[in-house]
């Protein structure tokens, strides 16, 4: 068992692994050839179109990295008074190679069983495998539509979108073709959903052309996100930028995170750009503006983005301020949250955009996340009381329409 905090804790960043019928059970029949499972070599491998991909290197998931298999390697390695376990948490062991999975990563039942455990109250539920679709069917905006459609399908009976209150699974919307992603969002709401999963990226269009789901050729499906109140969730995905790192490195081929990567990539990635070029057109385009009650959650894209993309939304503002609807500070604090990684500075972050827009994630169970959830508390231990439980709950609450102050463990 892990600590009990005397707080609601709402965790912006859990992962369900996909069966391997997520994206096949729903798809219709004159679509079964765009999602298979191949074997190669002896292992089981995702095909999209016939084109066999490595972005995870085992998508059954039947056998996965220990949870927090990085901090555990950093904090034995590395032991000091912030880091070190204190009552109640799990204790620190060597990770293994690879675990078994356990039906917790499967199926909500279980999962809410080793939430129980870990002391987290509720949980936002990320599909892990998800994030593949969308740069792989680039060229084929209606096939993108309908295999998500299917995989919302599948979620939506195997997790629900709000189970017990608890745990809500973040159905995905593609925006290739506004009328289809108006007609998914009213599927996903009348089923209950609270969050919704948009991809941060540009969105492909037919011909080869991409561009900012922030422009106002999009607005019609903002007007029905705006009316019905819900969070848009942007968590990390394969957002395409691989084909310029590709240019620099001169190679051909797919992104795949869990692969060695060229030091050069190392350190465009470290700028993640993706989000922060995300975050800018929300802003840049006005989207944040046109809709001001729609508040946006990019997830697991850390915070290195904030600080320089304020700097220089500042400067602009100051120099040009007629170019700008308000002061963009206004739109960020109003409109975009964020949620850091364990090792960044969070009390840096609060100086930057505040409490009220910080949330905590634990990315679990994937082995770059934590290992044990609850212990983020100690990162944010030179915080208020206050600020601690917003952060540590509170603000997601809101965000989701649930009593902040509401706990049920």
């Amino acid at each position: 068992m892990s600590r009990n905090l005397d707080m609601p804790i709402f965790d912006a960043d859990n992962h369900m692994y996909e069966t391997t019928d997520a994206f096949t059970k729903y798809l219709p029949a004159e679509y079964n050839q765009v999602v298979k499972y191949v074997e190669v070599n002896g292992r089981t491998k995702l095909a999209i179109k016939n084109v066999i991909s490595d972005y995870i290197p085992n998508p059954t998931f039947n056998k996965v990295a220990q949870p927090g298999a990085q901090e555990l390697e950093f904090k034995l390695k590395n032991p000091s008074s912030k880091t070190a376990s204190k009552p109640g948490d799990l204790a620190l062991i060597e990770p293994p190679k690879y675990i078994t999975s356990p039906p917790a990563f499967f199926n909500p039942a279980d999962r809410l069983e080793l939430m129980n455990e870990q002391g987290i109250d509720r949980a936002m539920m990320w599909p892990t495998l998800a994030s593949v679709l969308e740069e792989r069917l680039v060229d084929d905006p209606v096939a993108t539509h309908v295999v998500i459609h299917a995989l919302n399908e599948w979620m939506y009976e195997h997790w629900s979108f709000c189970y017990e209150d608890r745990i809500f699974a973040t159905p995905v919307i593609t925006l290739a073709i506004v009328d289809e992603a108006i007609k998914e969002l009213d599927f996903l709401i009348e089923r209950g959903a609270r969050v919704i999963l948009i991809r941060p990226a540009t969105v492909p269009d037919y011909n080869g052309r991409r561009r900012s789901f922030a422009l106002p050729e999009f607005d019609p499906f903002w007007k029905r996100v705006e009316e019905a109140g819900i969070l848009v969730g942007m968590h990390s995905s394969d957002d395409g930028y691989t084909r310029y790192t590709n240019d620099w490195n001169g190679l051909n081929g797919e992104f795949q995170p869990f692969a060695g990567r060229s030091l050069f990539s190392s350190i465009v990635g470290a700028e993640y750009r993706g989000i922060k070029d995300t975050v800018a057109s929300i802003i840049g385009h006005g989207l944040a503006n046109r809709f001001p009650n729609i508040r946006f959650l990019p997830v697991e894209n850390g915070t290195a983005f904030v600080k320089p993309l304020m700097t220089t939304l500042k400067k602009l503002y100051a120099r040009e301020p007629e170019r700008f609807i308000e002061d963009p500070m206004v739109t960020w604090k109003r409109s975009i949250y964020v949620h850091p990684f364990v090792e960044e500075d969070v009390t840096g972050l609060i100086e930057a955009v505040g409490a009220d827009n910080i949330c905590f994630g634990s990315d679990y169970p994937h082995p770059e996340g934590m290992f044990d959830p609850i212990t983020f508390i100690d990162e944010i231990s030179d915080l208020t009381p206050e600020d601690q439980a917003k952060i540590m709950g509170g603000n997601l609450a809101k965000l989701m329409r649930i009593d902040p102050t509401s706990k049920i463990l």
